[in-house]
């Protein structure tokens, strides 16, 4: 089972959309109260930032992922409708952490997912706001665990080292793509150095749960899909997400074919035999769809200590 290979020069999607890939506008009284929160509070959502398709049905639910470090990305992915150039803002690191943790508690949340633009300008990439964030949390929300989508910090692991010394219970980097496909796809990044950063994790905290995430439809062969999965397993990766790629913009790299639901269930399918303690697989799957369930079902039975009660 394979794809074209991928086009080399932006087109947007050419492919009509099939009928299982139906967005919903975010609309309802818990949606308009969660959008005045975060504004309220200058935060960010990855939700907003990148256009994620499941913004109804996770606001819907009081759920959010926020994106800290700003908003505007140093690195010009094809894939990604978040807003990238050169940063002229500087990092306030008591600010931002305060902002999410009395937002994490104002909606009462079990589980707070945190991300962030990659900020590659910065010494450390912001390591530092990310452990002080989950810091904030522990303090103003002690019941609620928390999960992490941490950008490469450039292969950095004393950054990561930092990220890691304030226990979230997840820590996760999404590959993305295949690695044929990096210099389309992800010019800036590295498919060794990522596979790398969730391997050190697991070397610096064994316990903590790892997790990644990848897009299919961009032209990878299904070979490929399979080879991702087992580099991920040697990493001793715990969590794989599978989402179709849909182009936010005739700017980014179109579509080259839509997956069905079934070919989703065989690779969610094969996943689990692979190992992974919990794969969330379909058409809509984005990093953080679903991630409170698969926080209960991947790491419910590993406690820490009494600053974490689940």
């Amino acid at each position: 089972m394979t794809t074209n290979t991928i086009s080399r020069e932006p087109h947007g999607d050419s492919l009509p959309k099939p009928a299982w890939i139906r967005v919903k506008l975010p609309a309802g009284e818990t949606c308009a109260q969660l959008k005045a929160l975060i504004h309220s509070k200058s935060l960010h959502t990855v939700c907003e930032a990148a256009r994620c398709p499941n913004m109804a049905e996770c606001w819907g639910c009081g759920t959010a992922t926020f994106m800290i470090l700003g908003d505007v990305c140093t690195r010009d992915c094809r894939f990604c409708a978040v807003k990238h150039g050169p940063v002229d803002t500087p990092v306030n690191a008591s600010f931002e952490p305060l902002q999410v943790a009395q937002a994490v508690a104002s909606m009462g949340l079990r589980h707070a997912v945190i991300t962030s633009v990659t900020r590659d300008d910065l010494a450390d990439g912001g390591a530092a706001v990310f452990a002080e964030t989950v810091r904030r949390v522990r303090e103003h929300a002690p019941a609620c665990t928390v999960e992490l989508l941490v950008p490469d910090f450039q292969g950095n692991d004393a950054a990561l080292t930092t990220v890691l010394e304030a226990c979230p219970e997840i820590l996760g980097h999404n590959l993305e793509t295949v690695p044929r496909l990096y210099p389309i796809a992800r010019p800036q990044a590295d498919y060794q150095r990522s596979l790398r950063l969730l391997q050190s994790a697991k070397s610096i905290d064994p316990d903590v749960a790892t997790k990644s995430g990848i897009m299919v439809g961009l032209g990878e062969t299904w070979e490929e899909v399979l080879t991702v999965m087992c580099d991920l397993r040697r990493m001793n990766c715990d969590i794989l997400t599978i989402g179709q790629y849909l182009s936010p913009s005739k700017a980014h790299v179109r579509v080259q074919r839509y997956y069905t639901p079934a070919e989703f269930a065989t690779l969610k399918r094969i996943g689990r035999r692979t190992g992974f303690s919990h794969v969330e697989s379909g058409p809509l799957v984005r990093s953080s769809y679903h991630a409170e369930s698969q926080a209960r079902k991947s790491i419910i039975a590993k406690h820490r200590g009494e600053e974490c009660i689940i």
